[in-house]
């Protein structure tokens, strides 16, 4: 009976240490989040030409509205090129789109992904630009979005910029947490790491880059899912630094079901675990090296996600309480942890009594994403499309 009680004490001890690890890693970063803001760039003296890049699998939905939200820009019109790349889209939405003034490429692949639409277009259209944006068909950035991010590439070394992701719709509970969710991310991963003087995260759209460095790289990236942790962790490896415009926005479609929701973060899960054993090799080199940005991001890719982290925090901390209540004491701690770095990553605007209505599906979504741990293998072989277009 002494072994049984010996051999729970070390499991608790080895989880607690795994979990306070995480929990502290969010808490550390969500409070730097809130030292003094970063200075604004000054207005550049000349305008540098962008291919604004939207790859488009079956986005016949949103992708007018992405298109238009480009060519309204006070941006110079002859300073860039909206460039879409329709994949499996209707003739009658491709037709439409011809008579835009933009770049239309249509391309048909076997199996569709995004890399394989970015490099098509790239080699399609040239290397007569200096800045690649990169959207998702179903963002919308305001008329000032283009002057914002060439005023910052006006700073010397700027080669690579994230700007901040948000939320276009809140029509329901899910989409309100996953755009919590992301204002989390926006909080710990890029302004908190801004803050403390590291390289913010990319997150797939809403991020502009030197044209040269994007294009040369991009040849590189074969990625069927999760193509932007593929991306930021090569470019990190080669030393360069990844900058944030935390007030300079992009809008985007948050997920409506929990359908959707467990999909995606399935595939999010899986390019996370698949991108860490790819590139754990070069983590010798780059930690002799002092490439902290990459050693960071590495870590990131075995952090176990929040939903997760506060859901196991919580049925731990009852589990050892039952065993023994002052061991799940420390437990108990753990979770006002996990739960300050939360709260105090999410802005004020949504600390509403509709928050609270929300997080009632958190139980369930926990259970989504635990379930998920059990359906990872191939996921990140297989393109997994999310579906867009606000309903309801």
């Amino acid at each position: 009976m002494e072994n049984i009680y010996y051999i729970i004490d070390w499991i608790d001890w080895i989880l607690y240490l795994l979990f306070a690890i995480n929990i502290l890693y969010l808490l550390i970063y969500s409070l730097a989040s809130h030292r003094r803001k970063p200075s604004l760039p000054q207005t550049a003296a000349t305008q540098k030409r962008f291919a604004i890049l939207i790859p488009a699998y079956r986005e016949d939905a949103v992708i007018h509205e992405c298109v238009r939200s480009c060519l309204d820009q006070e941006y110079p019109s002859a300073c860039y090129d909206v460039v879409v790349i329709s994949d499996h889209m209707r003739p009658e939405t491709n037709e439409s789109l011809a008579q835009m003034p933009i770049r239309l490429l249509q391309v048909s692949f076997e199996q569709s992904t995004k890399s394989k639409s970015l490099n098509a277009a790239m080699q399609a259209i040239g290397d007569d630009y200096d800045i690649a944006l990169v959207l998702d068909a179903d963002n919308i950035i305001p008329c000032d979005y283009l002057t914002e991010i060439n005023d910052y590439f006006s700073r010397p070394g700027v080669e690579v910029l994230q700007t901040h992701r948000m939320a276009k719709n809140l029509n329901t509970n899910m989409a309100l947490l996953d755009a919590i969710s992301e204002e989390i991310n926006n909080t710990i991963f890029r302004l908190g790491h801004v803050k403390l003087g590291m390289s913010t995260a990319l997150i797939g759209s809403g991020m502009a880059f030197s044209y040269s460095l994007f294009k040369n790289t991009m040849m590189g990236i074969k990625a069927v899912g999760g193509f932007d942790r593929e991306l930021e962790l090569t470019l990190l490896l080669q030393g360069k630094r990844f900058h944030y415009l935390p007030e300079t926005y992009v809008f985007d479609e948050k997920i409506q079901n929990t359908d959707d929701f467990s999909r995606q973060r399935r595939r999010w899960l899986s390019a996370q675990f698949y991108y860490c054993r790819i590139f754990a090799k070069h983590f010798p080199k780059a930690l002799l090296a002092c490439n902290w940005d990459f050693c960071d991001k590495l870590f990131q890719q075995v952090i176990i996600p929040r939903v997760l982290l506060l859901g196991f925090t919580g049925v731990f901390a009852l589990l050892f309480t039952i065993y023994c209540w002052m061991s799940g004491l420390k437990w108990w701690i753990l979770l006002l942890l996990v739960a300050t770095a939360l709260l105090v990553a999410i802005p004020k605007r949504y600390l509403t009594s509709r928050l609270v209505m929300a997080m009632q599906s958190l139980p369930y979504t926990f259970w989504l994403m635990a379930l998920n741990i059990f359906k990872l293998r191939g996921a990140n072989k297989t393109f997994i499309h999310t579906k867009h277009g606000v309903r309801g």
